[in-house]
C-alpha cells in the first residue's frame, strides 16, 4: 500500500468516527433527558469525549499526511502522537465528570422513565460502535496510525460502558432498585479512566520519543548481522514518529571497501529493514574499519603485521 492510498483510508475511517459519534451524541442526550437516566447521561457525555477525540483524530490524521517541509524535516507524524495524548485526556476529564454526576445523584435518586428507550438506544450503540471500532481497528493496523488506534480505543471502551448500562437499566426495570443508576454510572466512570490512564502512558511514551519495542530492534539487529560486509555495528537508535518508525545506525565496514559498494550495501539495508517493519526513515552511517579496540575483530591486518611482511 503506498503512502496515497494509506491517506485515503486514514481519513475515511476518521470521518466515519466523527458521523456515528455525532449520531450516538445526539441519541443517548435526548433519550437520557426523556428518561432522567443519569447512566445514560453518562453515556452521552463519554460519546461526547468521544466525537471530540474523533474530530482531534480527524484533524491528525489529514496533517500527519503532508509532506516533510523547511519547519518539519521529519515530517508531520507527530500530530497523531499529540492527537492521541490529547484524547486520553479527555477521557480521564469525562470520567472525573461522570463521577461528579453519579455522587450528586445518590443524594436524590430519582426513578427513570420510560426504560425501553434507554434500553433501546444503547443496543444501538453497542452494534454501531462494534462496528466502528472494527472498522478503525482494521485501517490503524494496516496504516498504522495512532491516532485511529487510539479513537479504536475510545469506543471500545464505549461499547463495554454501554454494556454495563443496558445491564443497569434492565436490572432497574426488573427490580425497581433506582440506586442501580448511579452505581452503573460509577462502573462506567472506572472503566472509562482506566482505559485514559492507559492511552495517557502509551502517548506521553511515544512522544517523549521512547525506543521501539525490544522485538522490533532485534529484527533490525539480525538484518544487519546477516550481511557478512558488516563488521559490526553501534549506536543503534529507534523511535516513532506518528506510522512511521525513525531509526539510524552506525556500521563499520572494510576501510578499503569501495564507496558504491558500501552505499549499496547501506540501501539494502534500509531495503529490507522497511520490508519487515513497515513505514521507516532509515538512515545508516558508514565508518571505516580501523583497529580501535571497540570495534572488535577487524578483517584487516595491523599496520604492524603488514609491516613485517
Amino acid at each position: 500500500m503506498n503512502a496515497s492510498e494509506a491517506a485515503q483510508l486514514k481519513k475515511g475511517a476518521a470521518r466515519l468516527s466523527v458521523i456515528s459519534n455525532t449520531m450516538l451524541v445526539l441519541t443517548k442526550l435526548v433519550v437520557g433527558v426523556a428518561t432522567g437516566a443519569i447512566s445514560i447521561v453518562s453515556e452521552a457525555a463519554h460519546s461526547a469525549v468521544d466525537l471530540m477525540a474523533a474530530l482531534i483524530a480527524f484533524y491528525a490524521v489529514k496533517k500527519s499526511n503532508l509532506p516533510p517541509d523547511q519547519d518539519h524535516a521529519y515530517g508531520h507524524g507527530k500530530y497523531e502522537n499529540v492527537s492521541a495524548m490529547a484524547e486520553a485526556l479527555l477521557i480521564i476529564g469525562a470520567a472525573l465528570w461522570i463521577v461528579y454526576e453519579a455522587v450528586h445523584k445518590f443524594s436524590s435518586v430519582e426513578s427513570p422513565e420510560h426504560l425501553g428507550y434507554g434500553i433501546a438506544v444503547m443496543l444501538l450503540s453497542i452494534l454501531v460502535n462494534y462496528y466502528v471500532t472494527r472498522k478503525l481497528l482494521k485501517v490503524a493496523k494496516l496504516t498504522e496510525s495512532a491516532a485511529l488506534a487510539a479513537d479504536a480505543m475510545h469506543l471500545r471502551a464505549d461499547i463495554w460502558t454501554s454494556v454495563g448500562v443496558l445491564v443497569g437499566l434492565v436490572l432497574i426495570r426488573v427490580t425497581g432498585l433506582n440506586v442501580l443508576d448511579p452505581l452503573i454510572a460509577l462502573f462506567v466512570a472506572i472503566i472509562v479512566f482506566r482505559a485514559g490512564f492507559k492511552m495517557t502512558k502509551e502517548s506521553f511514551s511515544e512522544l517523549t520519543d521512547v525506543c521501539l519495542p525490544e522485538s522490533e530492534e532485534l529484527v533490525i539487529q539480525k538484518i544487519i548481522r546477516a550481511h557478512p560486509e558488516v563488521i559490526t555495528f553501534h549506536r543503534l537508535r529507534t523511535r516513532r514518529s506518528g506510522s512511521y518508525r525513525l531509526i539510524d545506525v552506525h556500521i563499520i565496514l572494510n576501510k578499503n571497501m569501495h564507496l558504491d559498494k558500501a552505499h549499496g550495501i547501506c540501501d539494502l539495508l534500509e531495503q529490507e529493514i522497511k520490508q519487515a517493519l513497515g513505514r521507516c526513515d532509515v538512515i545508516i552511517h558508514t565508518e571505516p574499519c580501523d583497529y580501535h579496540d571497540e570495534l572488535g575483530a577487524c578483517p584487516l591486518l595491523p599496520p604492524e603485521s603488514s609491516k613485517n611482511k
